[in-house]
């Protein structure tokens, strides 16, 4: 919604569009980080607000979980982060997009893309 919106967020994240947080498959998200990706942000609806009933509460499950993988593999959890934010809140989207890009950016480079 921020994108539709006009509301400006980070020239570095790219979105990838699902239609439930609970579709993000942990596979594609260890992907990402083996392709070098300093970051990935899932962000879904509230809980209790959820379209597809549970989707998000799963996808708490499957965070919680793919943090404590990601520090097995020597990737600090931080860089995963999970977000309640409705698609209507696109002010929102773009705040805590940009707090995440800066506190990534403090981080510096992933090691799994080097």
């Amino acid at each position: 919604m921020a994108g539709t919106s006009r509301i400006k967020y980070p020239a570095n994240v790219v979105p990838i569009r699902v239609m439930c947080s609970g579709r993000v498959d942990p596979e594609f998200v260890l992907d990402a980080f083996e392709k070098g990706a300093d970051g990935v942000f899932i962000g879904g609806c509230h809980p209790g607000d959820c379209h597809y009933v549970s989707g998000n509460y799963r996808t708490r499950k499957r965070v919680i979980m793919m943090k404590k993988l990601l520090q097995e593999m020597g990737i600090n959890p931080v860089r995963l982060r999970l977000e309640w934010v409705s698609a209507t809140e696109g002010k929102k989207f773009a705040t805590v997009i940009e707090e995440f890009v800066n506190e990534i950016k403090e981080l510096g480079p992933s090691p799994e893309g080097e």
